[in-house]
């Protein structure tokens, strides 16, 4: 029977993992690999997995709920990769908010599926300011128990990845790590940029070559765990627009900004806001992951009389007002010179963590 190797690349919201993968998928495949993806998210309607898609990448994606609250399901996507794909290696990204993966994913992998599946060690993907943040005591501009879910995730990393260190100097970047090894010292640590690529080869090169999976099984308040959750409003939204010749590279910018602009006077922390339109195979893809500025856009709609444009939100406010800072921002922009049509919408906040299993001991 063929074995997989599985990387699971976690880490908090807006740290860059859907970028990583992408990047890390064309590495893998230019090396002859056949590579599968795996997202995951409390709702459907999902950015990553449309802008994997559209950039003809394999996706599966397992929504309605964190992996380890599905893990039938997180398995059933394994099985689709590994018969659709014919997969050497799959690549999941859990939900940001989402922690005690050693636990809950990797020893249950271990126990279940250790015939068909060859389990990389756990990565942990962190943003440099929020984590500068975390490492000097502080909760990153977040909830303290939304911070205490970004801390639990460094905890239980086999690996923690230092990324977008184009923002870093060279002295910056060495005392970031030795920080980290201070902090956490029995994980291994690489800096990458998953937007130029800079050190993914090495960390493949790393996991593809390891079995030390899920090493630690960290001592988790799930009470806390679940507010750091429900202090974020969720938001899912898909709409069609038609305009007259619209340049929507243009558009999904200032929407960006005028969303982000909006969270900072209203004084919500943004755990991470991204955008995509989508004209045919042509699309602008957007993200917001801080204050005002900090947004970024890639790629090109062009130009054409309509789009479609999917909203991920996950913001520190209640599901109703984040529903109405969106709605209220989409209007002032459409108003009188757009068709627009909601062809999806959900906003909610995520249930209590219930684990589909949850192992005490290391496997």
């Amino acid at each position: 029977m063929k074995t997989t190797k599985l990387i699971l690349a976690g880490g908090f919201l807006g740290a860059g993992k859907t970028t990583l993968l992408w990047n890390a998928a064309k590495e893998l495949m230019n090396k002859g690999l056949r590579v599968g993806l795996i997202t995951n998210d409390q709702a459907p309607e999902l950015v990553d997995s449309k802008l994997l898609a559209l950039n003809d990448l394999q996706v599966s994606e397992v929504s309605g709920s964190c992996f380890c609250c599905n893990f039938n399901g997180f398995t059933d996507a394994i099985r689709k990769m590994r018969k659709e794909a014919d997969a050497d290696v799959i690549i999941a990204e859990p939900v940001g908010s989402c922690t005690d993966l050693s636990a809950t994913i990797m020893q249950p992998l271990k126990q279940f599926w250790n015939r068909e599946l060859q389990i990389a060690p756990l990565s942990v993907l962190a943003d440099p300011i929020r984590l500068d943040s975390i490492l000097s005591g502080g909760n990153a501009g977040l909830h303290p128990d939304a911070a205490y879910i970004y801390r639990k995730q460094l905890e239980e990393s086999d690996i923690i990845l230092i990324n977008k260190t184009d923002l870093l100097t060279t002295e910056e970047l060495d005392q970031m790590k030795l920080r980290i090894a201070q902090a956490f010292p029995a994980a291994t640590i690489f800096a990458v940029s998953a937007i130029t690529g800079t050190g993914i080869e090495q960390w493949l090169d790393d996991v593809l070559s390891r079995h030390d999976a899920g090493k630690r099984i960290v001592e988790m308040d799930y009470d806390i765990y679940a507010n750091g959750e429900a202090v974020l409003g969720w938001l899912n939204g898909t709409v069609s627009l038609q305009g007259e010749n619209t340049d929507w590279d243009a558009f999904t910018h200032t929407f960006l900004a005028n969303l982000s602009a909006e969270f900072d006077k209203q004084n919500h922390p943004v755990g991470h806001v991204k955008v995509i339109s989508q004209n045919g195979k042509k699309f602008v893809a957007g993200n917001i992951t801080g204050t005002t500025s900090a947004y970024s856009l890639r790629g090109s709609a062009g130009q054409s009389d309509s789009v479609r444009l999917i909203i991920n939100a996950r913001v520190e406010t209640s599901p109703e007002k984040l529903d109405g800072i969106v709605r209220q921002t989409l209007e002032a922009l459409t108003s009188g010179k757009y068709i627009t049509d909601v062809l999806a919408w959900k906003y909610f906040q995520p249930g209590r963590p219930q684990p589909t299993y949850r192992f005490t001991k290391v496997l």
